[in-house]
């Protein structure tokens, strides 16, 4: 096993398996700062994590949808693991829609706790949001070891700055 599947079995060993993920998830603001400039905007979301990718229920209104719509880069830190990175969201639309039926099905059970109070899936707004992984960042024995991975070319990259 490489350096980029050793770093890739830990991302799914602390995410994978069906679980309640917290992840801090950084987008960009719709508006400029007093200087011109884009603001960074994050927030705490529960994701479900699955083959490199993150899924987010959420609210198709919501301001992290609007701020995706207009720039799909986002930034993430997944709680507490020691994993981070870089990702493209997309919206994949309505959880009812018959394309999410199987992403639902596992959402609603990895967030079975919270899931039917939080979600009004009725309506059409009740949306999935994926998190592309790009780039990860993991780091092991409090930064003794670390991973740079390119999720894109499938390898160990130098650094993800």
């Amino acid at each position: 096993m490489n350096r980029y599947e050793e770093g890739l079995k830990l991302i799914e060993e602390s995410c994978g398996n069906g679980k309640d993920n917290v992840i801090g998830l950084a987008t960009v603001a719709l508006e400029l700062n007093s200087d011109g400039k884009p603001r960074p905007c994050i927030r705490d979301v529960d994701a479900y994590y699955e083959n490199g990718v993150f899924y987010v229920s959420t609210w198709g209104k919501s301001n992290k949808m609007q701020q995706i719509a207009q720039n799909n880069e986002v930034a993430f830190a997944v709680n507490f693991e020691g994993i981070s990175g870089k990702g493209i969201g997309g919206n994949l639309g309505w959880v009812l829609d018959p394309k999410n039926a199987d992403i639902r099905m596992k959402l609603r059970k990895a967030f079975s706790d919270w899931y039917d109070d939080a979600n009004d899936e009725k309506n059409e707004n009740c949306v999935i949001l994926a998190i592309y992984i790009t780039q990860a960042v993991i780091f092991r024995d409090h930064g003794a070891v670390y991973y740079h991975l390119d999720l894109v070319n499938k390898k160990e990259i130098q650094d993800t700055n």
